[in-house]
């Protein structure tokens, strides 16, 4: 038999360019077309870019409620890369009221371009300071135009500054607006650019029915904040909020960034009047429209994945496979586990796709592999199968135990996912209560149909939410897997039985039939893409800087 391994990994043929720098991307719409007579659409704008021929999600936008021109507060990342045609797609959807999902929504247009159209210009000239760049198209559907209807797309790269701000606000006797009852008031913060135009960085949410409210902190890059220019000129506008989308003006006020970080150095609350100029030019008594305090300003360092790799992290990679009966009897070709003997099966490329990323960042290479759903001998009861011992040396280990236990085991059920994540994280608690960035956990579970236990297994991921561990399942075969992207959160955010939302987003589901037209490499980009922000987001939110992260920094040489 031949070494299925090398032939899985010759058949994956990993490429690695690097990234030339990262670009921001932000997103308006104009003239979307109403539902009817009564009712502005919803919008939401979803960002794809093209990988191997197919499409793939990357990002969302926020939903806006009843807006016809909507400008969104969310800011794609996109990474640069010179030697490839980076294809991009923007879709526009009307989202159904009180759901954030995609699955009833409307498909109202779409928007394809590449990454070297929106940024192409005399003045985007990479490693200087850049001008922005606007591309402003017709959405089309179906191939045709809808209507009026138009995106335009501004993109900026980044300054090389990645610090965040965290900056928390409130308001005190701001007008009323509203006739029977007070303003429902919420907060945007522009920043002005070099031409005079204004970029939207932040737009809070909505307090209802209150004069004095206090918005909930959030936290934003000193790039989008003021290009990192702390003297940069910032607008801030207050506005009640009304439910047909003609939102009431309050009032406004400038700042700079400097100004706000007084709030951190001197400890102490900044407030500004709100004034609204066609009061203040007509009532002769006119003081203000209220008050808007800045409560907390705090510079928060951010580190990148490398730092913490650098720093020591490790990843520690565990596999758990189904061998649950509805993937047939091995011993048949037509069985997703049949071992043929020169081209690896689904779950073998699915595999070495992962795993031969992820074990770089291992220093050991000794990987916890599971199995779940199977009768297990020598009493052949329902169990977890593990290999002896549990964990194996490298990706090709894991091959081989694969290989070898499928002969013994009963192929049987459920699939049954919770165990397996609550066992990872267990170890993840145990890393947790460290305090350092030394061991992030990533959990590869294969399967080839819709888990059984899904109240459970809701619960066990809000739960590792919460730990530094991330879980990556991908569906084998040809079964419909559209419940399984509820866990993936891209309908919405997921929640446990009892409600409690995920702390952040930890799972990436993945068809692997998706991909089967396409070079199976594209799978490890697609399943790992979210990894290291995952990997970012955990320490930083914690406070947890990378381990001898000032040795790191003192051996790295600068380029003048």
């Amino acid at each position: 038999m031949s070494n299925i391994y090398e032939s899985a990994e010759a058949t994956l043929g990993f490429i690695s360019s690097p990234c030339l720098t990262k670009v921001e991307l932000r997103v308006a719409c104009r003239g979307i077309a109403d539902r009817d007579a009564l009712s502005k659409p919803d919008p939401c704008v979803v960002l794809k870019v093209q990988s191997h021929g197919q499409w793939f999600e990357v990002d969302r936008t926020e939903v806006i409620r009843s807006s016809s021109s909507p400008v969104f507060s969310k800011i794609f990342l996109v990474d640069y890369y010179f030697e490839e045609v980076q294809r991009l797609r923007f879709e526009l959807h009307d989202i159904s009221s009180g759901n954030n999902g995609l699955r009833d929504a409307d498909f109202l247009g779409a928007m394809e371009c590449t990454l070297g159209q929106v940024a192409q210009s005399p003045h985007f000239c990479f490693f200087q300071i850049v001008s922005q760049r606007k591309l402003t198209k017709a959405l089309l559907k179906q191939g045709n135009t809808t209507g009026k209807s138009s995106i335009m797309v501004t993109a900026e790269e980044l300054s090389g500054n990645d610090d965040y701000v965290e900056l928390s606000f409130s308001a005190r006797k701001l007008d009323d607006k509203d006739f029977f009852s007070k303003s429902d008031p919420f907060l945007e913060i522009f920043r002005i650019n070099d031409d005079g135009t204004e970029s939207l960085v932040h737009r809070t949410e909505t307090v209802m029915n209150n004069l004095s409210p206090v918005w909930k902190s959030f936290k934003v890059s000193l790039n989008t904040l003021c290009s990192g220019d702390h003297d940069r000129e910032l607008k801030c506008t207050v506005w009640d909020w009304d439910s047909n989308g003609k939102h009431d003006f309050i009032g406004e006020f400038q700042t700079t960034f400097k100004e706000m970080m007084r709030a951190e150095q001197e400890g102490k609350q900044i407030q500004w009047e709100c004034i609204n100029p066609k009061y203040q030019m007509k009532k002769k008594n006119y003081r203000n429209s209220g008050t808007v305090i800045l409560n907390h300003c705090k510079t928060i360092k951010m580190y990148s994945f490398l730092d913490y790799i650098m720093g020591g992290c490790q990843i520690q990679f565990t596999v758990a496979i189904d061998f649950t009966a509805s993937n047939g009897d091995p011993r048949n070709s037509c069985s997703l586990h049949y071992i043929h003997p020169y081209q690896p099966n689904e779950y073998l490329k699915a595999l070495v796709a992962v795993g031969e990323i992820c074990q770089d960042y291992d220093s050991d290479k000794m990987f916890p592999a599971f199995g779940f759903g199977a009768l297990i001998p020598p009493d052949f009861k329902v169990g977890h199968w593990k290999p002896e011992p549990t964990c194996v040396a490298g990706i090709q280990g894991v091959v081989e135990a694969y290989q070898n236990c499928l002969p013994k085991i009963q192929l049987y059920g459920p699939t049954n996912i919770a165990p397996i994540i609550q066992k990872v994280a267990s170890s993840a608690s145990e890393e947790m209560h460290t305090k350092e960035a030394m061991e992030y956990f990533i959990l590869l579970i294969l399967t080839d149909g819709v888990i059984t236990d899904m109240a459970d297994t809701r619960e066990a991921i809000v739960h590792a939410s919460h730990l530094p561990m991330s879980v990556i399942i991908v569906g084998v075969g040809n079964a419909d897997f559209t419940d399984m992207q509820i866990l993936d959160g891209d309908d919405g955010i997921l929640r446990s039985p009892k409600g409690e939302p995920v702390l952040r987003d930890i799972v990436q589901f993945v068809p692997f039939k998706d991909f089967k037209h396409a070079s199976p490499a594209a799978l490890a980009k697609s399943v790992l893409a979210e990894v290291p922000n995952q990997v970012v987001d955990y320490y930083n939110a914690k406070g947890i800087k990378p381990k001898c992260i000032s040795d790191y920094e003192s051996s790295r040489t600068f380029s003048p």
